[in-house]
């Protein structure tokens, strides 16, 4: 009688000092299911824990809108013949006189080789003074020049070319095929034929991004989108730069995913099953697929979405829990968005947390193991 009540006593004492240990916090990954949910606003926390379902997933499901103001999309195409400070210049003058006023006696016809344009865009022609020079193109100036000569030499004719100087020029850097300063030709005056002249991009198109900067104004497109939507490609102007990079999105993933790591957006909309996928899936030994969580600070327009409120002002704590064993519980993650900044948390199995438990008490997992055996009715000499 004394031994069969001392194999349910000793059982029993193990299991009550478990849970005092267990409530005490021994080493894990991280918060358990329980005390996530103690921390909700529900429950004067600081942060709203919402299980999704569809309309969660709608209401959340937000992508970068990356694109051209009206400003860069109307400019007009630049010729590509602009002249720029630094060019040099050839001019060839014919007068319809023997004796003119540039020409000698044997010729009417003056050349004047090498003629720089300073750095304030101007030159100098003898007789026609200080032409303006930077911002016009090669005819622009021929049509300056003759008007100031025609009042003095009956008939001028103007030849004017460029002989040393790229004129406008653009500056491409990052991940483009080839970085460099690239001049605006006729057939590289857009965005797009510019970047197809210097390789396209060095990375999956679906993730790279074209920064064009003209002064102090940056702006982004998406390259699939300037790729696919000729309407949306720009003009370029002298000193244009643009950088190629990847997109720079990133999510964190700690707790009992596959790994626990801070990983960037492989695809431009990436969902919660892609980056468990990316993650390489839940740990087959310790995930709880009843409680992945995703942390992020939302935008008070879309917490009153979700909370069904609108007296919400700034961006609020939010969690939500997904329980990937319902029936629609892949679906409902494989259409829930990750956004940059998201912190993706996945709780241990309860056994886990248990078999720690008891093998802090014991020493060993197959203590534990013997101590299940002994709760459910074996005994300890067994």
């Amino acid at each position: 009688m004394f031994i069969s009540k001392f194999r349910w006593v000793a059982p029993i004492a193990l299991m009550l000092s478990a849970s005092f240990l267990a409530s005490c916090g021994l080493p894990g990954v991280g918060p358990t299911k329980n005390q996530i949910f103690a921390g909700s606003v529900q429950r004067e926390g600081d942060a709203f824990v919402v299980a999704v379902n569809d309309r969660v997933t709608r209401a959340t499901a937000v992508v970068p809108a990356l694109g051209f103001s009206d400003t860069l999309r109307h400019a007009s195409i630049q010729s590509a013949d602009i002249i720029r400070p630094g060019d040099t210049l050839g001019l060839t003058i014919w007068e319809n006189v023997d004796d003119g006023l540039l020409a000698g006696e044997a010729s009417n016809a003056t050349i004047l080789e090498s003629v720089q344009v300073d750095g304030s865009g101007f030159i100098f022609v003898p007789y026609a003074g200080r032409i303006k020079a930077a911002g016009n193109t090669p005819e622009a100036i021929r049509r300056i020049i003759t008007e100031k000569l025609e009042d003095q030499t009956p008939d001028p004719q103007v030849q004017v070319r460029r002989t040393a100087g790229d004129g406008a020029t653009v500056s491409i850097l990052g991940s483009a095929g080839t970085q460099g300063v690239f001049p605006i030709t006729r057939p590289t005056r857009t965005l797009a034929s510019m970047l197809a002249s210097a390789g396209g991009v060095g990375m999956s198109p679906e993730i790279a991004q074209i920064t064009l900067t003209r002064g102090n104004q940056s702006e982004t497109i998406w390259f699939e989108d300037l790729y696919d939507n000729p309407e949306l490609d720009i003009a370029l102007r002298d000193g244009d730069r643009i950088l190629v990079e990847a997109d720079q999105r990133s999510f964190t993933a700690l707790g009992a995913a596959g790994s626990q790591t801070r990983l960037t957006f492989d695809t431009r909309t990436l969902s919660l099953v892609e980056a468990l996928a990316q993650l390489g899936g839940l740990s087959p030994t310790t995930a709880d697929p009843t409680g992945v969580f995703v942390f992020r600070n939302e935008p008070a327009e879309i917490s009153n979405i979700v909370l069904g409120r609108n007296d919400l002002v700034g961006a609020q704590r939010l969690i939500y829990v997904l329980d990937l064993t319902e029936p629609n519980g892949l679906f409902v993650a494989r259409d829930f968005l990750i956004r940059d900044g998201d912190t993706i948390y996945v709780t241990e199995a309860p056994i886990v947390q248990w078999n720690r438990t008891i093998a802090s008490i014991t020493g060993t997992l197959g203590g534990a193991q013997g101590l299940t055996t002994a709760a459910t009715g074996g005994t300890l000499g067994e």
